[in-house]
């Protein structure tokens, strides 16, 4: 259950469009309810950003379609996250036209028609925007920045998740610090973003670089892109925490849901204050 549907919810009752028993049969399953995969937090979408979101790793094909059909009765969408290929054909094959698989970011999007109608709109502005920060115009509200091509799964994990959340998005990809006049042509899109998300593998040093040229809050994510004494990310970890830029925050190896979904609260927080 999400707070717009609570909301309509307790409307249509305020209204007499819904009797008390109806509200109550609607509400019957928060804050959480039982399934054969384990207990969905229905009430997360409530107290949080999003509604719960299924990571596919270590699950079957069966226990994410059970996940994703709890969620999507209750909430109208889903986010999955780390889905094979055949984990993302099955929900495909379960949702139809309403799932959408990133297969770099090896996300599934599933949005019911209403949703799915407001999200292709937004899309279509958040294409606009995108295009006018690699041409350094008007920002969107969230930058995603990664250093080279084999960060990309990790940075488009990050983009998803934001737009999941309604944000728009720009992306600067392939722009590490080997070649920093890659970067360098954002600096503009970069001191505008409400926030920004930097993957980088390797060294990590992309993080510090960003976070000493804006003064908005820079999301760090280290990736396992590397070389042997990369050690899976363990040297872009430790570079990113031990960051001499202000500002600067790291999540986990690879965690871009982790950062994308950061990056969101700061930006929907700031979008909340100014039209406050």
């Amino acid at each position: 259950m999400d707070p717009a549907r609570l909301r309509k919810l307790l409307l249509d009752v305020r209204r007499g469009r819904v009797t008390t028993r109806q509200a109550l049969e609607a509400i019957a399953h928060l804050p959480f309810e039982s399934i054969t995969a384990g207990s969905v937090d229905h009430h997360r979408g409530i107290r949080q950003a999003l509604p719960e979101v299924i990571l596919c790793q270590g699950k079957t094909q069966a226990q994410c379609l059970g996940i994703a059909r709890a969620i999507v009765a209750k909430s109208g969408r889903v986010l999955a996250t780390r889905a094979s290929v055949e984990q993302a054909q099955a929900l495909i094959g379960e949702f139809g036209r309403a799932a959408t698989w990133n297969e770099a970011a090896r996300t599934v999007v599933v949005q019911e028609a209403g949703r799915l109608r407001r999200a292709s709109r937004k899309r279509g502005g958040t294409s606009r925007r995108s295009r006018a920060l690699r041409a350094g115009g008007r920002p969107g509200r969230v930058l995603v920045v990664s250093a080279g091509t084999s960060d990309l799964p990790v940075a488009e994990e990050a983009a998803v998740t934001l737009e999941f959340m309604g944000l728009s998005v720009g992306r600067v990809y392939d722009a590490g610090v080997a070649g920093i006049h890659r970067l360098l042509k954002h600096v503009r899109a970069l001191r505008k973003a409400s926030a920004i998300v930097v993957v980088a593998g390797m060294e990590g040093a992309l993080a510090s670089v960003v976070g000493g040229i804006t003064d908005r809050p820079v999301i760090a994510v280290p990736t396992s892109a590397g070389y042997g004494a990369s050690f899976g990310g363990l040297a872009a970890l430790l570079a990113m925490l031990n960051s001499c830029a202000a500002g600067v925050t790291v999540v986990n190896i690879d965690n871009g849901f982790g950062a994308g979904y950061a990056a969101g609260v700061i930006a929907l927080r700031s979008r909340a204050e100014r039209s406050a």
